[in-house]
């Protein structure tokens, strides 16, 4: 899809679109509301701004799309209360063969890890979960497991509230990248 593409969706699509960017349905709604971007660059700084509004119930639920490091899927695995499941974490299937493709892409290093590195990450992914109720958020493009397992390693002590702004911000990364990909799909495909 293109920007064009999706400047001319109705609100509802537009939002199920940008839900794959960002799994908060109020950062997802207020982008629909805000088309149409005149080019790209628009649209990454109205995301930023739509951004710099969420709080912190809308932060959790963006966290409960992703899947946990390493572990797959297309959301649902971080849903506050822990309870893992298949659906996107956003209420409904929104462009789920697309964002699985793009969490595949993310995390393609990981499958590389040896057993003994997979198996360190989920137990320190069971670990922050259970210390802050939500599973681990890193940007992960571009990452080994066992960067990624040290950046846990790492933020596991953090005080909660510090540990959600650096979640969230990480969290803000994924999108910006997401953003660009959900507008270059057209040009991947054609």
């Amino acid at each position: 899809m293109g920007l064009e593409d999706l400047n001319g969706l109705g609100e509802a699509a537009a939002t199920r679109e940008f839900l794959r960017c960002c799994g908060s349905r109020r950062w997802a709604t207020r982008m629909a509301i805000l088309r149409p971007f005149a080019d790209a660059r628009t649209m990454a700084n109205a995301a930023e701004r739509a951004f710099e509004a969420l709080d912190r119930g809308d932060w959790l639920e963006a966290f409960a799309a992703h899947p946990k490091i390493g572990a797959g899927g297309a959301g649902g695995a971080g849903r506050a209360g822990g309870v893992a499941g298949g659906e996107d974490g956003a209420g409904g299937a929104v462009g789920v063969a697309g964002l699985s493709a793009w969490t595949a892409q993310e995390q393609a290093l990981v499958a590389e890890a040896a057993d003994t590195t997979r198996q360190r990450l989920a137990e320190a992914n069971r670990d922050y979960e259970a210390r802050f109720g939500y599973i681990f958020i890193v940007c992960a493009t571009g990452k080994t497991a066992a960067e990624m397992l040290a950046l846990l390693e790492r933020r596991l002590p953090n005080d909660p509230d510090a540990e959600l702004r650096i979640a969230a911000d990480e969290q803000r990364k994924i999108t910006r990248l997401r953003l660009t990909k959900l507008v270059a799909e057209d040009r991947d495909h054609n």
